[in-house]
């Protein structure tokens, strides 16, 4: 009923939008995604089994582990590499503990500029702060449900 009631503009636009519109692969992006979320969490296993092998105990290699993915994200988004990897691996890229570096470190370097108060402290978890704030309320709201089960 909308569509009969449409201007012939209108109708032009939506022809040129559906022309212009990216051709997206559906099976080639999940194809990327998962090579670049293995690769990292390769990367990860590569360090874990690095530092049980120099004796470092399973749970210390594990925390380790997770503080060296970490501090390579920030470091590559700051040399402005975690970008071009997250444009080409998409949510492989993203869904990592190094996805959630690279999305506190980019909008601190962004907005650093306006200073350390007012840019970089206050913007830093634009991106990161509601996954923290869900993440922190869902944690509790599991743990008092935990402890009124056991």
């Amino acid at each position: 009923m909308l569509k009969e009631r449409e201007s012939p503009q209108a109708k032009r636009y939506a022809r040129l939008v559906e022309q212009e519109k990216p051709r997206v692969s559906l099976g080639f992006n999940i194809l990327r995604a998962f090579l670049v979320g293995g690769s990292i969490c390769l990367v990860g296993e590569t360090i874990k089994t690095y530092l049980i092998s120099y004796g470092m105990s399973v749970e210390t290699a594990g925390i380790w582990m997770s503080i060296s993915l970490i501090f390579l994200s920030a470091l590559l988004t700051g040399l402005g590499v975690y970008d071009e990897i997250a444009r080409f691996g998409g949510a492989g890229s993203a869904i990592p503990i190094t996805g959630f570096a690279n999305s506190i470190v980019a909008p601190a370097m962004e907005f650093r500029s306006e200073g350390a108060i007012l840019g970089l402290a206050a913007r830093m978890f634009v991106i990161a702060g509601p996954v923290i704030v869900y993440g922190l309320i869902s944690a509790t709201v599991f743990g008092l449900i935990r402890s009124v089960l056991l």
